[in-house]
């Protein structure tokens, strides 16, 4: 886990340059608010746990930016039940197509927001 200028970036490599990425399954929860997911494996939530307390701006939700399939957006982890949780908004599934059970490969990168430093680099 290291920081970078004014956005946090970690990996399973703990490279300054790549931020994490990881592989599983969309799932829906149908709770008062239905919602699609993506689990943050266990090793990975770890790692943002011990971040969380610089960047989180309450409630344990870590602001980052996500990228699925090229579509790159701002989000938050939710945290459950001692792990992260990514949630995939119904645009995006919309847009690319997914949905419960489909394996996906997203990248995210963690970024303060909400009345603190964000990374305003133009973007390649």
């Amino acid at each position: 886990m290291v920081a970078t200028g004014q956005t946090y970036a970690m990996s399973a490599e703990t490279s300054a340059d790549s931020g994490l990425e990881f592989t599983g399954p969309i799932w829906y929860w149908r709770g008062p608010s239905p919602y699609f997911f993506l689990r943050v494996p266990a090793d990975e939530s770890e790692d943002l746990l011990e971040l969380g307390a610089e960047v989180s701006y309450g409630w344990g939700m870590i602001p980052v930016e996500v990228t699925l399939q090229g579509l790159t957006w701002e989000t938050s982890l939710w945290p459950k039940d001692g792990g992260y949780l990514v949630p995939i908004r119904a645009h995006v599934r919309k847009k690319l197509a997914i949905d419960a059970d489909d394996v996906v490969t997203l990248q995210l990168t963690v970024a303060q927001r909400h009345g603190r430093a964000v990374n305003t680099e133009p973007r390649d």
